[in-house]
């Protein structure tokens, strides 16, 4: 670009025009530099939305202590045989103080501990498949604003350009080689640029608020960000990355991890039959004069539960079909991430297509085309609404240039987030995009 710039001046016999007041009042403001890598790390650690799941998450993994443990004993103290006629006279009652304990039947114990892991591992995947997608966003946004500070740019080259055009043709029309309405057309073009710079600011605007967000900073904070467009390279095939998100993909862990839980549901629900133990033993006291004053006893104790089958026969069958449920739900939450990477992987190959194709053709194409109208009009051997449509096509080409060089960059990210897993990038066999 900075190669037609001067070819412009050249051709045109003008120099350069200064940045406009207007253009340095809305220069962006100063702020922190972030790097992708910057970005995502601080996204991991800061997001808002990523740390309430998070605390969530250690709630359900705080509570899977527990999920094991026997409940707790009891103590008790019983006092009876007190006469009514001398209710304060204890020495004429029976005293005991008892120790009691629940003890759950065989295997109940172990498979709660396993259906509070499988809950855990649950949550651990929701908070993965929400970090997964906060980095999504996260690159899709730095993109952005990679993509609108080479706006910017092209928007200052733009009234470079601008202004050099109004200027020669001032001079041509002082000196009669062209009409008052090339002056009056320079004019309006360079005036027409304000309103290209509003929609410029706007977008970076915005998209500095949803980084900032992200990043857990207040959205009206300044924010800047280094980097550029990475090499293109050859995408996997769709078997690849079907195998990826199948390893890969959390909302598929958590899936498994619920279908787990469900199984050992049944098998809990099934141990009901086995009968729960209550064991307990006390220390008695016996009416002042009693022989054997001192005793203790020893009491054991357990559920029927044969006698309720229609009670547990119910728990059983509602656990089978909470299985059957999450089974269901887990070859549903298949095809949808099948489909998701399928949708996915033909945007991103339509992008990086694209891409190519405005780096191989039409950048060259529209280049030439704008230096061929800009000598022409220099020779006028062409109307200054010729070179001013050459220029607005060149620089149309090359904001679309970089839109699709975004595009790519976050269709990407969302293909990324489909398989669950960064892709793995190799240039050998991709073709070169450069910015």
């Amino acid at each position: 670009m900075h190669a037609v710039v001067l070819c412009l001046i050249v051709a045109l016999g003008a120099g350069a025009q200064p940045l406009s007041a207007q253009e340095h009042r809305h220069a962006p403001e100063a702020g922190p530099v972030f790097t992708l890598a910057a970005l995502e790390e601080a996204a991991q650690q800061q997001n808002p939305e990523l740390m309430a799941i998070a605390a969530q998450a250690a709630i359900v993994k705080a509570r899977r202590g527990s999920a094991g443990e026997l409940a707790d004993p009891t103590a008790s103290y019983r006092n009876w045989g007190v006469p009514l006629s001398r209710p304060w006279d204890f020495n004429r009652s029976q005293h005991m103080f008892m120790l009691e304990r629940e003890l759950p039947g065989r295997g109940k114990r172990s498979l709660r501990s396993q259906m509070a892991e499988q809950d855990v591992l649950v949550t651990e995947a929701i908070v993965e498949a929400k970090r997964r997608q906060v980095i999504s966003v996260v690159r899709a946004t730095f993109f952005d604003l990679v993509r609108n500070e080479h706006e910017l740019r092209l928007h200052r080259e733009q009234v470079e350009l601008g202004g050099q055009a109004l200027e020669s043709a001032r001079i041509k029309y002082t000196v009669g080689r062209v009409p008052q309405q090339d002056v009056m057309k320079a004019q309006v073009a360079l005036s027409r640029l304000s309103e290209h710079l509003i929609d410029i600011e706007r977008d970076g605007r915005l998209a500095r608020a949803r980084l900032n967000t992200l990043i857990g900073r207040d959205p009206a904070q300044a924010i800047r960000v280094q980097g550029e467009y990475q090499p293109a390279f050859t995408l996997p095939n769709i078997a690849e990355l079907q195998a990826m998100a199948v390893e890969k993909r959390p909302e598929l862990s958590a899936a498994n991890a619920r279908i787990k839980g469900s199984e050992l549901s049944i098998e809990l629900a099934r141990k009901a039959y086995t009968p729960d133990l209550k064991v307990a033993g006390g220390y008695m006291l016996m009416p002042a004069g009693t022989p054997g004053r001192n005793a203790y006893m020893l009491e054991v104790g357990m559920n029927l539960p044969w006698l309720n089958r229609k009670r547990h026969d119910a728990e059983i069958a509602e656990a089978t079909a909470e299985r059957l449920l999450q089974e269901t739900e887990s070859r549903a939450i298949r095809a949808i991430i099948l489909q998701e990477i399928q949708e996915a992987y033909v945007r991103a190959d339509a992008a990086l297509r694209m891409a190519k194709l405005y780096s191989s053709t039409l950048k060259p194409q529209a280049e030439a085309t704008f230096q061929s109208a800009a000598a022409a009009y220099q020779t006028d051997k062409t109307d200054f609404l010729n070179l001013l449509e050459s220029q607005n096509t060149y620089l149309d080409v090359e904001y679309d240039y970089y839109k699709a060089l975004s595009e790519y960059e976050m269709r990407l990210a969302e293909l990324e987030q489909a398989i669950g897993a960064p892709l793995p990038r190799s240039t050998a066999a991709g073709p070169e995009v450069k910015p």
